[in-house]
């Protein structure tokens, strides 16, 4: 049978190629996607779409029409909730209870449907079988025997107590003690006899013990009689949860005879066992007297005592006027049991080692335990952790209320982390560390095919043999290939370029090479290691950077003697490529052109970069008669090849990507300062000490803050990586704080890295890092590419950089010179963070994401053909293989609108201008190195600020709204075509001005975030023009939301709705379009429509592209809403927030933007109705 193969792409740019027979339903391809694919593994519910369609379960692939090029989207949702079923009282009677068990049976089903189902998706996968085909049937659902910490928490600890619950309560006698049942809670009971981490699913002792046990392969450490206690506490939270659900309550004769009967099924739990519990945890595990009444223990598990009468009933119901909790409260009940209990035993254990100085749990037994708690010994213990815990909180300042560390000895990171894990981590912050172990390196002799220059100046850099992918590329590109080299970062890629250009330019003296870097840095680094290997080559290869730092006197002597040029591809198009005239010796005979950190170019930066390239390429042939060949070199990317070619419209190309270069041990820490947080929040619950719940100390700013000084102080060279230039001030504001208490001689041995500052500065604090002056920076992605800064010992990074591939692009940069080093990722609270603290699997065993370009977009495009019109004639007939099939059309528009045959005039590009005022303005206050400055004036026709350096314990952040006024849009509707020519749609794509304007600013306490004042502010506008598609919200639609709703809020919602789906229609970044946002405090009018526009001057042309789509485009944004069950008004990263909104989600809410797509949609049928033969034209 012909098999077909299928491509699935995720939102974020990963796909997958997966061979299936024709015959093979959705259903059974998401199950092989769960297998083998991450993001659906990774994913609790996805939907696949196919043309913006979603697919339904059942349907076959052979009945779908692939065309070529064509491509499955995974888009994930997440389930919500099922509200809450309001139960009545219930009766003395035991047959009124049966009767009301019974009446609502079919509702709890539905609901605790749902639970099990959602405790479930993540290990659906591995329960299919190896056909990938489901079973439905009771045995899917059997629990395995599951070793603590082997699989995520989800699966080990959620998922088999429902299913247990699950096949009891739809078996047609609903008992739990029958023979078949009695098995599978045996089964149950075993998976979860490990005191694993509530947040991580860890065995706990695994965890404190990873630095000193050799069994690599260990998942739990526990002893026998620990494993004895949390096997008697599930019993017992299972055995509840059933009985609440029968209605009855828990009592010492019931309790007895549910032992007795799994006594007869090897189960070996006795009441001395659940005694024991309630000694140890008398918070969660609670026995009272039949008198007593339950509510003063509603958050515990209550054990009620049994008089003989009693025990001759099989079940005691609730008493008269008792509620039975909903269904929702019990498993969350049953959670917070779980964590409260884990969390106290494990501190009662830990209390216990550090007052007698055990070295594990071996060294004691439960005797010992039980005995340490009914003495008065861990009572006192207890009391003076509290009291160690609130003399901290009052003692301390806003951000800082941890122990410092005062020590100053030297540390090596796999010491630092057992250092961190008993000091400032010491609150449970280290969730996980995953130790990546050292690789040897392949070398080879340096290929006699080389010059004795060539050899001659790599010895004197030291390197007497190659890496064998170093000599692999080498080789290749000296026979006249294309090459691109993917491996690891700090892997030697630059001397894969570096030695054959140098090689050519040696041998023919008038050869030259022109180098792209993404960064002014990266490029200045380079030419500090391109000087020191020419110093070997005695043939006059004159080297400089030509960039927007480079003097008029300097860019001259370039142009004139310069054989090997440094720059950028904003230079290459602004200034090299225009006047290439005066470039016309290197254009001649340019023999490489060497693009490094390929990776960096996508999205509209890539697609820009892609049209440059082709142009170069056009001059060299047409003009000049060269024809060079390419390097690239890409560390973090799924797809390098494919992406270079298309970069580059190149036809071959090498791959090179099997890594010859060695690797140090690295140690990567996920930190979590949320987990502290919730931990105390969930003591607090159950009467433990939770004051510190509320600790400044839990911001991740200060926790990297402190983690940063623990580095610096003992000696470890670091990085810490902020999202954000701001971030980078704060960090290094803080950390100097702490310093100055716990370190002062090292104060000045740290310092911020960021654009923003001038070249002098750069080159500075560059310089110093590598010498060793500096022993720390906080620094923005502007180092995250292959800048030499020496060696590294650490790098944090604060929050998620966005992507995987980023994240190990800066780990990266430590661990250089093969020595070991340390990665710690600090999360915030957002879902993403979150999600890779519980799910770490997912972060180091995931997939590196794709880089992606559109090289054919027509609106780039048509800006581009403009430019190489002005540098050479353009021609139909040799040029279409630079610039592909769409230049005919291109050509066409441009001579329509006039553009090919008018002078082009320098005057338009003043219009597009920079402008600082977010930053710099009257009164702001501005961070540099750590220090902050107020501004006193601004003086805006020489574009200076005047700043005065100022002790500030405020922030300032501006107010801001931009407007989108729509170029020709005022009409309702504009004329008709055939209705054959495009999909129906009443959307408009038009020309539109982009405008921001700056009305105040707050000023803003640091640490509480308390907003002190408000201040007003008049500044130049900001405005730029591009392009929108848009389409009309009925009048009609606002009356009916502001019923209950914020029509703008709705309207806010929808428009991120519809920007989240944009990428199931069309290759491109979602950085490429932005909605219309609303400012959260401006009255004024505001446009009642749906609006996308391109966020870039001139367009990109991806809003004019998805205009014809508009309405599908609302339908899976609907989809999209309404398979989100996420509780919250104002929706979740899945559904209508935004990372990138500008309004940063606020006046946001998810139900009114359900309500306007919906009514957006029924005015379109509406129309379209009332026109059948017609539909509107853009």
């Amino acid at each position: 049978m012909a098999v077909k193969e299928i491509e699935v792409r995720t939102l974020s740019g990963e796909s997958t190629t997966i061979t299936v027979s024709p015959e093979t339903t959705i259903n059974d391809l998401k199950h092989l996607l769960k297998l083998s694919f991450a993001p659906a593994t990774s994913s609790p519910n996805f939907h696949l779409f196919f043309k913006g369609t979603k697919l339904n379960l059942q349907c076959k692939v052979s009945s779908l029409a692939f065309q070529s090029g064509e491509f499955f989207v995974l888009i994930p949702f997440t389930k919500k909730n099922k509200p809450q079923v309001e139960n009545p009282s219930f009766s003395n009677d035991a047959s009124a209870a049966s009767s009301f068990a019974d009446s609502t049976y079919s509702d709890m089903m539905q609901e605790f449907s749902y639970l099990r189902d959602n405790s479930r998706k993540f290990s659906e996968g591995n329960n299919n079988n190896s056909n990938g085909h489901g079973d439905d049937d009771d045995d899917s659902f059997k629990s395995r025997r599951i070793q603590g910490g082997n699989i995520d928490k989800d699966e080990r600890n959620e998922g088999h107590p429902y299913d247990l619950l699950w096949n009891v309560l739809r078996s047609s006698d609903r008992d739990l003690f029958e023979e078949k049942n009695c098995e599978k809670f045996v089964e149950v009971l075993q998976s979860m006899n490990c005191l694993s981490s509530p947040y991580s699913g860890k065995c706990m002792l695994l965890s404190e013990a990873i630095f000193r046990t050799s069994d690599d392969h260990a998942s739990c450490l526990c002893p026998t009689w620990l494993r004895g206690l949390v096997e008697a506490f599930a019993l017992l939270s299972i055995l509840w949860a059933f009985l609440q659900l029968q209605t009855e309550r828990m009592t010492t004769s019931r309790l007895k005879q549910v032992l007795g009967h799994l006594e007869k099924f090897g189960v070996g739990i006795c009441m001395e066992d659940i005694e024991h519990l309630s000694v140890l945890c008398p918070k969660v595990v609670y026995f009272v007297n039949n008198d007593m009444e339950p509510k003063n223990f509603s958050n515990a598990l209550v054990i009620t005592h049994s008089s003989t009468k009693e025990a001759d009933k099989f079940a005691s119901k609730l008493e008269a006027g008792k509620t039975c909790r909903s269904l929702s409260k019990i498993f969350n009940l049953m959670k917070k049991w779980e964590s409260s209990f884990k969390t106290s035993l494990w501190e009662t254990i830990k209390l216990l080692m550090s007052k007698k100085n055990y070295e594990n749990l071996l060294s004691f037994s439960l005797e010992d335990l039980l005995l340490f708690v009914k003495k008065g010994d861990y009572v006192l213990e207890r009391n003076e952790a509290k009291r160690a815990r609130r003399s901290s909180s009052s003692a301390s300042n806003s951000h800082s209320v941890k122990r410092r560390c005062h020590d100053t000895s030297q540390l090596l990171p796999s010491e630092m982390v057992e250092h961190l894990r008993k000091s400032i981590g010491s609150d449970g912050q280290m969730v996980h560390v995953e130790k990546i172990g050292a690789r040897k390196g392949s070398y080879v002799e340096i290929p006699n095919e080389l010059s004795d220059k060539s050899k001659s100046a790599l010895k004197s850099i030291g390197i007497n043999k190659l890496y064998s992918h170093q000599a692999e590329s080498i080789m290749a590109s000296l026979s006249g290939k294309n090459v691109v080299v993917a491996t690891m970062t700090s892997s030697g890629k630059s001397v894969c370029y570096n030695l054959p250009v140098l090689e050519a330019l040696s041998h023919n003296l008038s050869s030259c090479a022109l180098y792209l870097f993404p960064t002014k840095a990266l490029a200045q680094d380079q030419l500090r290691a391109l000087l020191t290997l020419t110093n070997g080559f005695d043939c006059g290869i004159n080297i400089g950077v030509y960039d927007g730092d480079t003097s008029q006197k300097e860019r001259t002597w370039l142009r004139e003697n310069a054989r090997l040029l440094i720059t950028n591809p904003d230079m290459l198009h602004m200034a090299i490529l225009p006047l290439h005239r005066q470039f016309s010796r290197i254009l001649s005979n340019l023999s490489f052109v060497v693009i490094d950190e390929a990776h960096a170019y996508k999205g509209a930066f890539g697609c820009h970069t892609a049209l440059i390239l082709r142009r170069l390429r056009r001059l060299c042939s047409h003009v000049y008669g060269s024809d060079p060949s390419f390097v690239f070199c890409t560390a973090t990317s799924s797809n390098p090849r494919e992406h270079c070619m298309e970069l580059a419209n190149l036809s071959t190309l090498e791959l090179i990507e099997k890594d010859g270069s060695p690797s140090s041990e690295k140690f990567f820490v996920l930190w979590n300062p949320v987990l502290p947080l919730r931990t105390e929040l969930d003591k607090s619950e159950f009467g433990i000490d939770g004051r510190n719940a509320s600790d400044k100390s839990l911001s991740p700013i200060s926790e990297v803050s402190h983690l940063f000084a623990e580095m610096v102080q003992h000696g470890l060279r670091c990085i810490a990586f902020c999202k954000s230039r701001k971030l980078c001030e704060l960090v290094l504001c803080y950390t100097r704080e702490i310093l100055e208490e716990v370190a002062p001689h090292h104060v000045n041995s740290i310092c911020a890295y960021r654009a923003g500052y001038v070249s002098e500065d750069r080159r500075r604090i560059e310089s110093e890092f590598f010498g060793g002056k500096l022993c720390g920076i906080a620094a923005t992605n502007a180092l995250e590419l292959g800048i030499d800064v020496g060696h590294i010992d650490v790098t944090l990074h604060l929050g998620f950089p966005g992507s995987i591939a980023s994240l190990w692009q800066q780990a990266g940069r430590s661990g250089r010179r093969e020595r070991s080093s340390l990665a710690v990722y600090v999360a915030f609270e957002g879902p993403l963070d979150q999600y890779f603290m519980k799910f770490p699997q997912k972060l180091f065993c995931g997939p590196i994401e794709c880089c992606h370009i559109d090289a054919q977009n027509q609106q780039v495009l048509e800006q581009h053909l403009v430019c190489a019109a002005l540098e050479h004639p353009l021609s139909l007939l040799y040029d279409e293989k630079y610039f592909g099939s769409g230049l005919s059309k291109a050509i066409n528009a441009l001579k329509n609108r006039g553009y090919l045959t008018s002078n082009p005039s320098n005057d338009s590009l003043s219009k597009i201008w920079s402008y600082m005022g977010h930053e710099v303005y009257e009164g702001a206050v501005y961070l540099h190195q750590g220090r902050t400055y107020l501004v006193k004036d601004l003086d805006l026709s020489r574009k200076i600020a005047y700043c005065e350096k100022a002790v500030m314990d405020y922030y300032t952040k501006t107010r801001d709204y931009t407007d989108i006024h729509i170029v020709g849009g005022k009409i309702a509707y504009p004329a008709r075509v055939s209705k054959d020519q495009l999909p129906k749609t009443t959307a408009q794509a038009n020309p539109c001005s982009v405008t921001t304007t700056w009305f105040g600013f707050r000023r803003i306490r640091r640490g509480s975030n308390q907003v002190l004042d408000t201040v007003d502010l008049s500044l130049p506008r900001y405005s730029y023009e591009s392009q929108a598609v848009w389409i009309s919200v009925p009048q009609s639609l606002k009356i009916i939301v502001e019923k209950k709703y914020s029509f703008r809020a709705g309207l806010h919602a929808a428009c991120h709705a519809v920007l989240h789906v944009v990428p199931l229609y069309m290759r491109c970044n979602l950085s490429d379009l932005a909605p219309e946002c609303p400012n959260p405090y401006d009255s004024r009018f505001f446009p009642e429509r749906i609006l996308l526009y391109d966020q870039h001057p001139g367009g990109t042309g991806v809003s004019k592209q998805i205009q014809p789509y508009f309405t599908e485009l609302l339908h899976s944004a609907l989809e999209l809403l309404t398979c989100c069950h996420c509780s919250s008004d104002t929706g979740c990263p899945n559904c209508v927030q935004n990372l990138a909104c500008q309004e940063y989600n606020e006046l946001i809410n998810k139900d009114a933007a359900i309500i306007i797509i919906k009514g957006v949609l029924d005015a379109e049928k509406t129309y379209f109705e009332g026109h059948p033969d017609s539909t509107p034209s853009c």
